[in-house]
Order: C-alpha cells, then sequence, then structure tokens
C-alpha cells in the first residue's frame, strides 16, 4: 500500500508528483523492442518537489 505524502511535502503543482514518465514512440524497433522515450517535468525538473513559493497559494482579498 502506498503511503500518503505528509501534509509538508512541497509536491509539484505542475506534474503532482509524478515527475518522469516513459511515453511510447508508436513503433517497436526490429528486436520487437517498444519504443520509448523519458520525459521529464519543466518546472521541477524531474525531482517531484517544488519550492515553497510555487507550493503555497495566496488567498485573493481583492473585492472585499
Amino acid at each position: 500500500m502506498p503511503q500518503r505524502p505528509a501534509a509538508t511535502d512541497r509536491i509539484c503543482p505542475n506534474c503532482d508528483g509524478f515527475p518522469s514518465v516513459a511515453v511510447t514512440l508508436g513503433g517497436r524497433d526490429r528486436a520487437g523492442h517498444l519504443r520509448t522515450i523519458t520525459a521529464h517535468c519543466p518546472a521541477c525538473h524531474g525531482t517531484g518537489t517544488a519550492p515553497l513559493w510555487l507550493v503555497t497559494t495566496r488567498v485573493s482579498t481583492a473585492g472585499r
């Protein structure tokens, strides 16, 4: 059973903590292997975490 992250963890808001994915290119090579590339989240550079200033949200007080 996977553990849930603690409330203090700074999970990247762009990738939701899944920073790297394998994307299939739609074909196989001559040996029969599926051709894939690895794509990393550009916001967190493949770490899954983000700086605190990026994760914290501010409540807008405009219009009060």
